[in-house]
């Protein structure tokens, strides 16, 4: 049955990407649209072009990978300190007190405000970049942290701490399993923050990567360029959420979201 239920929404997936492109096709070849964006036909081509012919000193490939990069370092860094703390605050009152008001403050503030801030700290480096991706990323991982280690069944924990376990221990045997589920779900929604972020960060400063591809078509005014960056972006997004998708259902199994 889920074999079945596999396919059918493959099939669902591309009757939908399918109907997308032949909008696209009909509103570009039929109406004025043409005279503003080519078709998708001139888009998948370029695309493919790219693999082979460089824009600016790297391929497409090339550029994806610089943006993959950035956000793997501010990512880790974030999961690294967004666990830490989120189950901290989860955790511990005395911790919550300490970090939950500063988090709030944090939390509502979009990573693109932060721009301004991160050239005067870090220049115009890659550091700058790793900041608003790590901000990007921890806001999420740090709030379903939170969630999750406030949401452990007390009977758990009273269970543990009847058995002979000190806080410590029931923190890393109780607390921080019984978390993982909802930890996941702020990774796979922080990954898709980080990955746009990059983008927007490349967009401001920067000569290469995904976002420097669509701005470097709209200062050359091709069109067709700023739309190979935009699918681009879109595929290695997509991408990034199938894998996250996997790991979850590989790592937990034996939750309700991860089968």
């Amino acid at each position: 049955m889920k074999f079945v239920y596999r396919y059918r929404a493959v099939g669902a997936a591309l009757l939908s990407i399918g109907a997308f492109l032949l909008l696209w096709h009909l509103g570009t070849n039929g109406t004025a649209l043409g005279k503003m964006m080519p078709g998708p036909g001139t888009v998948i081509a370029s695309v493919f072009d790219t693999f082979a012919h460089p824009i600016g000193k790297y391929s497409i490939l090339g550029h994806i990978g610089w943006s993959l990069t950035r956000v793997l370092v501010g990512y880790a860094l974030a999961v690294v300190a967004g666990i830490a703390i989120g189950t901290l605050m989860g955790w511990s009152r005395t911790a919550a007190a300490i970090f939950n008001p500063i988090y709030q403050m944090i939390r509502p503030i979009p990573p693109i405000a932060w721009i301004p801030l991160a050239i005067l700290w870090f220049g115009l480096a890659e550091s700058s970049k790793y900041f608003l991706i790590f901000l990007a990323s921890f806001n999420n991982i740090t709030l379903n942290a939170y969630d999750g280690a406030r949401s452990v069944d007390s009977t758990l924990t009273g269970a543990s701490k009847m058995l002979g376990a000190n806080n410590v221990q029931t923190l890393f045997t109780v607390v921080l399993p019984s978390s993982v589920p909802a930890i996941f779900a702020g990774l796979q929604v922080a990954i898709g923050v980080a990955w746009a972020t990059v983008v927007a960060a490349e967009m401001v400063r920067s000569t290469e990567g995904a976002g420097w591809v669509i701005i470097n078509g709209q200062e050359m005014n091709n069109t067709t360029q700023i739309l190979v960056g935009i699918v681009a972006i879109g595929v290695v997004g997509f991408l990034l959420a199938i894998l996250m998708r996997k790991l979850e259902e590989r790592l937990c199994r034996w939750s309700k979201s991860g089968r």
